[in-house]
Order: structure tokens, then sequence, then C-alpha cells
């Protein structure tokens, strides 16, 4: 056989790689109930699709040649369900997948071509931060930039282009915190971490003592920091999230999201629609039953559903067509939207009009969260961001009032005047500046009225205030577009949405948002 040697040598040296840290710590990573990143690859591509970039990679210190199969980062292309990717694995069995030059450079090439190809990238994560002694001293420090004066940068900033999804599935610390921090959509597994540091560092560092769960496990970024936008029980519900999420995202920005079939069942509550919703005003129920009447079956995708949890947001389809959805949550403060739902909202647009997905806005709002806590959180600045974020919307926007809709909140819900393609109330709506019971303690309280609310004088003066928040008024004067059948809601989406995007662009945003900070 011609070059025998040779092929005998590229033979194994082949299979020195793909044993990657070697048996122990394939078997150590096993024992802790984590694939490895090559298996983590296998699971989620397409069967036989995986065409691997760097495999002899290593590192460019002196000695750790054999010691860095990979370089510790492993990387290429695949396809999920038909569609080209680029993935990009850490493989904590070399090195706790610390970050290095060589595998810098691997993992910016391959970013910067997904977003010229029009290919979404996949990061999935579990990492120990930037590898010691590489980084040490000045010529270690500069090195990380690359070599050229915009190479850092490259890596690690961005520009909307091409989906962004990271997986957090271990201890990741470093380089997949920023990674996530960057990508457009976060999944965490139960049983991991994510933070700038680990809690080894700050011990040495700064003498705290904490766990990985403590700082930042699944509670503390699904909750409290919002950096992730959903939870996994395990690796394999993990890659099905990712798996569904990137269904619903076009591959690159040029393109409007794929459709799909609609599933048997669909709408067929939409004439019941009402029941779910309480006559008594003021009483709490739960959006998701509304939403999922409208929606085609089985298609809400939430996104970042333990935080902010006065506001829905949520990918879904209506007859096929990929949507976004901003609805208020009446089980959560009333639906009073707190600083916390400003931030989710605003990452959501800047989501939506980067990948040509229309948004739907339904409205049940007594207003912004405020006082004391709200004002030391900025929520004046917040609000002003989100009124701002968007006017710089691009893709469609259809705008249905549900019940109350009240002051500031109603225009940042997409309310008159502020880019709606169509805005429409259901019967059950009411608008105004506040709710009828403060305006008419506001306006009438200074008179000689009884403060008692059962007389019939400050009833009949609230009864009015009722009147006046009939949407009918806002149609009459042509402030919004209809007051429609809530039964036929579905149907009223489905054609507007296809009238708003029949347009000029073919349903293709502008973009403006598309350098907007992903976290907040």
């Amino acid at each position: 056989m011609p070059f025998e040697k040779k092929m005998e040598e590229l033979d194994q040296k082949r299979k020195k790689v793909l044993e990657m840290g070697g048996p122990q710590k394939v078997e150590k990573q096993h024992a802790k109930g984590r694939l490895t990143a090559r298996e983590r690859i296998d699971m989620l591509l397409d069967s036989g699709s995986f065409f691997e970039v760097g495999m002899f990679n290593h590192s460019d210190v002196e000695g750790m040649e054999d010691k860095t199969p990979a370089d510790s980062k492993v990387g290429g292309y695949g396809k999920v369900d038909g569609r080209q990717v680029v993935i990009l694995a850490n493989d904590f069995t070399v090195l706790a997948a610390t970050s290095s030059r060589i595998a810098g450079r691997k993992e910016g090439e391959l970013k910067l071509l997904a977003a010229r190809r029009g290919h979404p990238v996949i990061y999935l994560g579990e990492a120990g931060g930037a590898r010691m002694p590489d980084i040490m001293g000045a010529k270690g420090l500069a090195s990380f930039g690359g070599g050229y004066f915009e190479s850092y940068l490259q890596v690690m900033s961005r520009v909307r282009k091409t989906p962004m999804v990271t997986a957090i599935m271990g201890e990741c610390y470093g380089m997949p915190t920023w990674m996530a921090c960057l990508s457009d959509f976060v999944v965490q597994v139960k049983g991991s971490a994510m933070g700038v540091s680990g809690p080894r560092v700050l011990e040495m560092a700064l003498g705290e003592k904490v766990t990985d769960e403590e700082l930042g496990g699944w509670q503390v970024h699904a909750r409290i920091t919002g950096n992730i936008d959903r939870v996994a029980e395990d690796e394999e519900e993990c890659f099905r999230i990712i798996r569904e999420y990137l269904s619903y995202m076009p591959s690159h920005n040029g393109e409007i999201p794929p459709e799909a079939p609609v599933p048997e069942g669909s709408g067929e509550n939409m004439q019941n629609i009402l029941e779910y919703l309480p006559e008594k005003r003021n009483r709490a129920y739960d959006m998701h039953v509304i939403l999922n009447c409208i929606v085609d079956k089985n298609s809400l995708f939430p996104i970042k559903p333990l935080f902010g949890e006065s506001v829905i947001t949520a990918l879904a389809r209506v007859k096929g067509k990929a949507v976004g959805i901003i609805a208020n949550q009446p089980m959560f403060n009333a639906g009073a939207m707190d600083t916390d739902g400003i931030d989710k909202v605003i990452s959501f647009l800047c989501l939506c009009d980067s990948f040509n997905v229309p948004l739907l806005f339904f409205h049940d709002i007594p207003g912004f969260l405020v006082g004391k806590e709200a004002e030391q959180k900025r929520v004046a600045a917040r609000v002003m961001n989100y009124m701002n974020a968007l006017g710089l919307i691009t893709v469609p926007r259809i705008s249905v009032i549900v019940r109350k809709t009240y002051g500031m909140a109603f225009w940042n819900m997409c309310g008159s005047g502020c880019g709606a393609d169509f805005l429409v109330a259901w019967p059950s709506a009411e608008m105004s500046f506040v709710d009828p019971a403060i305006a008419a303690n506001v306006v009438y309280g200074g008179k000689a009225l009884s403060e008692d609310r059962d007389s019939e004088e400050w009833q009949s003066f609230f009864d009015k205030m009722v009147d006046d928040a009939s949407p009918y008024g806002a149609a009459g004067m042509h402030h919004i577009h209809d007051i429609i059948d809530p039964g036929e809601t579905r149907n009223y989406i489905a054609r507007a949405l296809e009238i708003a995007s029949n347009n000029i662009r073919k349903g293709i945003g502008e973009h403006k948002l598309a350098n907007w900070p992903t976290k907040f």
C-alpha cells in the first residue's frame, strides 16, 4: 500500500485524539452523569453529519502537544433536523476544557464563518476558564487577543446575523459564560453552574466560600439574573429544547422562519375562549390558557418562563407560521410589569426583530410596578429603553387588548402610535390612564362625597369611569383598528399577519436591533 507508514501514523493520531483525555478522564465524566464533548455532538446532530475542523489542534506551549488533543475544544459543522449548523463543544476531559490560544483561534474562526455563511451556532459549554500558565505574563495575556487588532473583538462581540445557542452542561466559568451572554438562547441543565469565576478561584482570591449551585446554579440564572432562557432536567432534554428552539428560527437573518404543518385540533377551543376570561374585572387568570387557544396546538414555546413572571414571552405558530408573543400575565402582580419583565421583553424584541419573527402583543396590564424599590432599579430608564427598542422594530406587529391596559404600559405594549400594523380590542377591554377605581378616587375625592365605596354616589362615579374605559371610544376616533369577537382572534391574526408580511421586503426586517446587547 502506498504511503503505508504515513497512513498508519494518521490512523494512530486520529485514535489518540478521539480518546480525548483518556479512559480515566472519560470514566470520571460519565460518573458525574455527563456525556463527553464528542458524545454530546453525536447525540445532538443528525446521525453521521458531523464534519470536524481542527481535530489535530493542540496547545502551543512546549511539552503540552500530546496532553491537549483538539486543544480541549471540539468543533466543526453538522446538521440538526437537516439544517446546516456550526457546533463547538468543550472537552472537559482535557485540562477541564480551559481556554487557550489555539482553541480560541478555532472557535473564533468557526463563529466568524458561521455569520458569513448563514449557519446557526451551537456552543456546548463545560469549562474551567482560561488556561494557566498559558495566559500569565505580558506575552501570555496579550496573545489571547488572537494576534490581530480586531481578532478578540470578533470572538467576544456580536452583531446578530445567525442564531446562536449555548448549553450550560457542567461547571461553566470564563469562556462558556461569555458565550452564553452573547447568545440568543441559553439552556441550563440542572446540576450545572455558570459564572465569571468558579468557587475555587473566589475562595483563593477573596476568601469567599460558595458552592457551584449557590454561585450560578439554574435557580440563580432562571429566576434572579435572567441569563438563561430554559432549564433542562438532563442532557437529553437539553438537546430536545435546542432542536425545538431552532425550528422557530431561520438559519440567518436574510430569510423568514420555516413554516410547519398545522397540527390537528389547532384552534378548536376558539369559540369557548371567553370561558377562560373571568367576567369579574379584577379576578386573576392564567394567560397561557388564552394563548394556547389561539396558537397552533402544542406550539407555545416559552422564553425565560421563571424570570419576570408578570409578562410572558414565547415563540409559537399561528397556522404554521412562527410568531413571537408578548403577553401580560395577571397571575403575577395582577400583570403589572416589573424591571425584570421589562428587561425580558427588550431581549425578546431583539431576538424577534433580528430574525424576522412577527410579534403579537396581548394586553392585560394595570401599568408598570412602581415604588421605592422600582425607582432604585431605574424603572423610568428601563421603560424608555423598552420604548426605544419598540421604536426600532421592523417586523410586523399585531396588538390585541384582551382586558385592562392602563397608562404608559398601554404604549409599551404596542398601543396607538407605536407602530402596530393592526391594533384591536376585545369587547372586554378597558383603556384608560389608570384603573377606573383609582380615577374615581382622584377625580372626585376632594368633593363632599361619602368615603364609603359601597355608596350609590361613589359607585355611580366608578361606573362612569368604567364606561369611559370602553374600547368603543377609541375605535370611534380610529385610534384602534377594530373591536373583534374573541372567537375570531386566531383567524384575525392569521389574516393580519398575511397582509403585514406581504410587504416590499417580503417579511424580512431591517434588523435595527441586531447589535443591541443580548443580556440587558
